[in-house]
């Protein structure tokens, strides 16, 4: 348990932030997949991050990916392409995440992949193969990015390459373009009209690089600077203003909130002066960006702002269903989550969900669970400069951010372990 605590007064300091997560993961992928070793500069500190460099490097046949969905989902794709046979398993929630979409697919190229458990679940029985059977496959535009992601890094290295088309809506452009962005800077060309990519046989070349700080990060930042009454001034630093992580468009959305941001040669220089109200309704769609649905829920019932959401399906079969649980832990404040009868949202077929209150805090600090999920820690603990609050299981930041509560204490902000 540890408690969070702010004394007040304007918010400062500078934060160095851990590399991206899902930058580095698909750096390391790609490095594997290349026949020349190259240096990865500022790799993650992220537990799932250490995990897959860890995994990869090594030669036992039962790699245990613990709670890392990117983790899992991209070996599953890289394995089939590794010498020998491996068993690919995880944590108990890992078992609980169906795999079975991504296994069809590689199964359709010629993957050889038993379930050892049960079926379309982990654990994975994984073969060596020459992913030869097709070089076309068609795969629901809206499942996870994470599949379709494993299957383009493979691409290239196929003997036809691969022809994929993404059927209905996709869902999360980001994060593919943010895949096909880092397969081009190490020399892999594609194409992509309307619903299919093709990607060629051909070789990644090695190549120096140096991963971008994290986005979905920095977000807390942005949550903290509006959520600072007296006003706030922060320099985080290791973020680009040309990025390819979808979740950069926090910068914009948080201009809503009064926040504005300045890039200098380090990074993104956050203020909002003291006094800056805020809005009475917010309104987004978050199916480019989810993993900063969190943030805007909290921030929003901080500050008493009305929410209405969409885009958040992606959140149901994360490390936990992330809208339950929010619903649950800002319940504790008095938030309503709720959501909308579909007969409101039309034809569109688009489920919406609305947020109303504004967080009421007692002489007894909160106390939030977070569900095994580092994103519940990290979206409630900007929370503290309101009211003291409790965070149960605090180490799960280790997921991703490992330093969170020592670089919120570079802004003053108190963590006290009990």
């Amino acid at each position: 348990m540890l408690t969070l605590s702010y004394p007040g007064g304007p918010l400062k300091g500078q934060i160095q932030l851990t590399g991206s997560k899902s930058i580095a993961n698909r750096a390391l992928i790609i490095r594997a997949l290349t026949e020349e070793h190259f240096p990865i500069h500022r790799l993650a500190a992220a537990d799932d991050t250490v995990r897959l460099e860890r995994l990869l490097a090594s030669t036992d046949k039962v790699l245990d990916a613990g709670p890392a969905g990117t983790t899992f989902r991209f070996l599953t794709g890289y394995l089939s392409r590794r010498p020998g046979h491996q068993v690919l398993t995880g944590s108990q929630r890992m078992k609980e995440r169906p795999i079975g979409i991504l296994v069809d697919a590689l199964r359709t190229l010629g993957a050889e992949i038993e379930y050892t458990e049960n079926e379309s679940y982990p654990p994975l029985r994984i073969g060596q193969s020459r992913l030869d059977a097709t070089h076309e496959l068609t795969i629901a535009a809206d499942t996870s990015s994470q599949y379709i992601s494993s299957l383009l890094m493979l691409a290239p290295t196929l003997p036809k390459g691969l022809r994929l088309t993404l059927e209905g809506e996709i869902v999360s452009v980001p994060y593919i373009k943010m895949t096909l962005s880092l397969m081009q800077y190490f020399g892999v060309a594609h194409e992509w009209e309307g619903q299919t990519i093709v990607v060629p046989p051909q070789a990644y070349q090695a190549k120096e690089f140096t991963v971008e700080a994290d986005w979905s990060a920095a977000s807390y930042y942005y949550s903290l600077a509006a959520l600072a009454t007296e006003g706030a001034d922060i320099q985080v630093d290791g973020l680009f203003a040309e990025s390819v992580q979808g979740d950069s468009v926090v910068a914009k959305l948080y201009e809503r909130f009064g926040v504005q941001s300045t890039f200098n040669s380090t990074g993104v220089h956050i203020t909002k002066a003291a006094g800056t109200p805020a809005p009475e309704f917010f309104e987004q769609d978050f199916v480019e960006c989810p993993d900063i649905a969190q943030t805007l829920m909290a921030t929003c019932a901080g500050l008493g702002v009305q929410g209405l959401y969409s885009g958040l399906q992606t959140l149901f079969i994360k490390e936990t269903d992330r809208v339950k649980a929010m619903k649950t832990e800002m319940g504790k404040l008095g938030i309503a989550l709720y959501k909308i009868p579909a007969k409101m949202s039309g034809k569109s077929g688009i489920q919406y969900f609305g947020q109303e209150g504004k967080a009421t805090f007692t002489d007894t600090p909160p106390e939030f669970a977070t569900y095994h999920d580092h994103r519940m820690a990290m979206a409630m603990a900007p929370l503290a400069l309101l009211s003291p609050l409790r965070i149960a299981d605090p180490e799960v930041v280790g997921k991703s951010y490992p330093d969170f509560y020592t670089d919120l204490e570079k802004l003053g902000i108190l963590s006290t372990a009990e």
